[in-house]
């Protein structure tokens, strides 16, 4: 597991764009953490590594946001708004969940935790009370 502080949101984003040039295709990544803890932040700067322009935000209403980056397309996913994990399904979740051309990014996948698997990289992201900027986050499926 890795574990990081990162003090502003410049920082993470930097740190999410410098981790998705080592990601490859066919990865799912999931982030767990509470409101404003920097999901958003994070797949921006990710985004950002895959050489997409795009504004980037989060597809809470719209649930699902398809980019083409210079490698890999991200799927970037919103769960926030599901009641269940087979609302997942009902919108048809099931075809992000192996991106052969690109890489799937999921906020609020706890709410699907019945679909992960270990070969998903899982970020837990929390706020640091000594510094409003400033996140904890904790990586695990990462192989360095």
């Amino acid at each position: 597991m890795m574990e990081k502080v990162l003090n502003s949101v410049q920082e993470m984003q930097t740190f999410a764009k410098n981790l998705a040039k080592k990601i490859p295709g066919g990865t799912i990544i999931a982030l767990i953490g509470n409101l404003g803890s920097g999901k958003t932040t994070f797949s921006q700067g990710f985004a950002r590594g895959l050489g997409i322009q795009d504004s980037v935000i989060s597809p809470t209403f719209k649930l699902v946001s398809e980019y083409e980056g210079t490698h890999h397309a991200l799927y970037h996913i919103d769960c926030y708004r599901l009641d269940s994990p087979e609302d997942f399904l009902n919108i048809g979740g099931e075809n992000y969940l192996n991106p052969e051309n690109g890489i799937t990014i999921i906020e609020w996948a706890e709410r699907i935790e019945p679909f992960w698997t270990d070969r998903w990289i899982l970020i837990h992201f929390n706020r640091l009370s000594e510094n409003v900027n400033a996140r904890s986050i904790k990586i695990s499926g990462i192989v360095d």
